[in-house]
């Protein structure tokens, strides 16, 4: 503020010395002022005002001094603070899994049932199994003559490596059965007449084979098996299945290329009529190309089959095509998933085969295969929910040269007769089939705990020859279930109904009732290495025929434990 006092003044009076001086001189000349000494500002120091002034005034009020003070009064509680904790996950106990278990149970009917299996870790990658069975009864079937025991032994192992770019398997087995023919039609027969029948067959067979899996090439694997089988009664038979599968990559689809080399031979000491042995044999080859096409809805699939097939025994050869078209789409998220296509193939029959369906089969066969020609199907599937799945589908098919199970007549013919020609074994007999089947399936998942499950079958049958479809019936359905009610309870059911067949027996055609058979099974975890269990299997006790002549044992129940280890 100062300094702008003085340049004011400095200002006004240079000013007014020039205009006294213009006065007094017209000619204004030139003049030099100097300044001494330039004028420097200075700031005062600025001071602290102070919290309390001093002030002047007559009278001077002194601050009261104030005392703060509270009002304490004791209050009774009678809570006390838990000591603070660390919040922990409760971690889940760690499943125990043990490479091997035996089980052993006993039953009613004399039956034993024994299993083992066994699993040895050679590397990281290869691996070793050995499995064991056992299943047998002894005790004799109401109202039977003959007798009814049975055997089923089965001891096979595998040799298993998983390696970066491939892995293989190798397995072996080897299975001995006993069955007795005890099905003999109904009449009046002599105590002389059964002591000399003999029933008993056995079955012996052994299989070998292997399958590898190549990754990323257009050879994908490979699968091979040879059956052998031989029975009491001087049969044998080979079967050698080979089946390679290729791939081939392309921009939007891939070509699949399946190959199968089915080879067949056999033979039975005589037939059911004649001394004359049987023997037979046939090469089947075939190759199925198909292009692959998929998308997130889509699933696409056209092929076909082709198959070169030889009759090794008569010199005669036969060439077929069949139909490999298979489509799905998704119509409805997993909800709704419609599905069809057609289908065919050459199927080989086999003496393996048959006495697996049929145990009670005669070792007087005749075989040969049986041709599909075309196998439609439209359906559809999804969930109801997330609990709720179901499955509906409609089928028409054809086949040429469909084998049947029919009963053989007693052959009196022949004075020694075999323990199976007593009218109480099986044949096969050929005729084209037409089969329309409607199927239904439904499965309901409640929850981990609780599983449920049903479907059923509806067949109807058109043939050309045969008055009758030998024993297949019309009627098919299942309900299952799987339950576990505690930690260490669990169980399941099982309801099978199997409605009316037709076969031929010693008064003609005869009708053999449906059949309802209900089975239950419980099991207990003692602890995590031993459980036992208990089984019920044909609780309604119902002695139902399941093939003429041969009914099925009543109430059968079995106890037993199964342990799991580590050697």
């Amino acid at each position: 503020m100062i300094f702008r006092k003085k340049s004011l003044i400095l200002i006004v009076m240079i000013s007014v010395s020039g205009i006294v001086f213009a006065q007094e001189e017209d000619d204004l000349g030139t003049e030099v002022v100097n300044i001494v000494k330039p004028y420097t500002p200075t700031i005062s120091d600025a001071f602290k005002v102070k919290e309390t002034p001093v002030l002047n005034d007559s009278t001077t009020t002194q601050k009261r001094k104030v005392q703060y003070e509270i009002f304490s009064v004791p209050v009774a509680s009678t809570f006390t603070p838990a000591k603070g904790k660390a919040t922990t996950v409760e971690k889940a106990k760690p499943i125990t899994v043990y490479d091997n278990y035996a089980t052993l149970g006993f039953g009613n009917y004399t039956t034993i049932l024994g299993e083992l299996f066994s699993s040895f870790e050679i590397s990281r990658t290869d691996n070793a199994s050995v499995f064991f069975r056992h299943n047998s009864a002894q005790g004799a079937i109401e109202d039977v003559l003959l007798d009814t025991k049975y055997y089923d032994t089965e001891l096979s192992g595998s040799y298993s490596s998983r390696q970066r770019d491939l892995s293989y398997k190798l397995d072996a087995g080897i299975n001995h059965q006993v069955f007795n023919w005890y099905g003999l039609p109904n009449g009046s027969y002599s105590q002389d007449l059964l002591a000399i029948i003999d029933p008993k067959q056995t079955y012996l067979g052994v299989n070998i084979g292997g399958n590898i899996s190549v990754e990323e090439s257009v050879f994908e694997g490979a699968s091979a098996k040879v059956y052998y089988l031989s029975d009491a009664f001087s049969s044998s038979e080979v079967n050698a299945i080979l089946q390679p599968s290729f791939r081939f990559p392309l921009t939007d689809f891939d070509l699949i290329l399946q190959g199968e080399l089915d080879y067949l031979t056999g033979s039975f000491e005589r037939s059911y009529l004649s001394p004359l042995g049987i023997n037979y044999g046939f090469l089947n080859a075939g190759v199925a190309p198909s292009i692959v096409y998929k998308n997130e809805d889509l699933t696409l699939s056209l092929g076909a089959q082709a198959v070169v097939s030889l009759d090794t025994e008569n010199s005669e050869t036969g060439f077929y095509i069949y139909p490999n078209i298979d489509a799905s789409y998704r119509l409805v998220d997993e909800i709704l998933i419609a599905y069809a296509g057609v289908e065919g193939g050459l199927d080989q029959n086999t003496y393996r085969e048959m006495k697996n369906e049929n145990p009670f089969v005669s070792p007087t066969l005749f075989l040969a295969p049986t041709s599909q020609l075309y196998n439609g199907f439209v359906g559809l599937k999804g969930k109801l929910t997330n609990q709720i799945g179901y499955n509906v589908r409609g089928s028409y098919g054809k086949e040429e040269n469909r084998a049947f199970f029919q009963k053989n007549v007693g052959n009196l013919t022949n004075v020694t007769r075999e323990g199976y020609e007593y009218g109480n074994s099986f044949a096969l007999v050929y005729d084209d089939l037409n089969t329309l089947n409607i199927f239904g399936e439904l499965k309901v998942e409640v929850s981990e705990a609780f599983q449920l499950g049903a479907q059923a079958n509806f067949y109807s049958y058109s043939l050309d020859q045969q008055p009758e479809a030998w024993n297949l019936p019309m009627l098919e359905a299942t309900v299952f279930s799987d339950f576990t009610i505690t930690e260490k309870i669990y169980g399941g059911v099982s309801l099978f109904f199997v409605g009316e067949r037709k076969d031929i027996g010693f008064n003609g055609i005869e009708t053999l009732d449906s059949f309802f058979d209900a089975n239950v099974n419980v099991g207990y975890h003692v602890n995590e290495r031993l459980s036992i269990f208990a089984k019920g299997s044909n609780l309604l006790g119902n002695n139902y025929e399941r093939w003429l002549d041969f009914p099925v044992q009543g109430i059968q129940g079995l106890l037993g434990a199964t342990y799991k280890f580590d050697w």
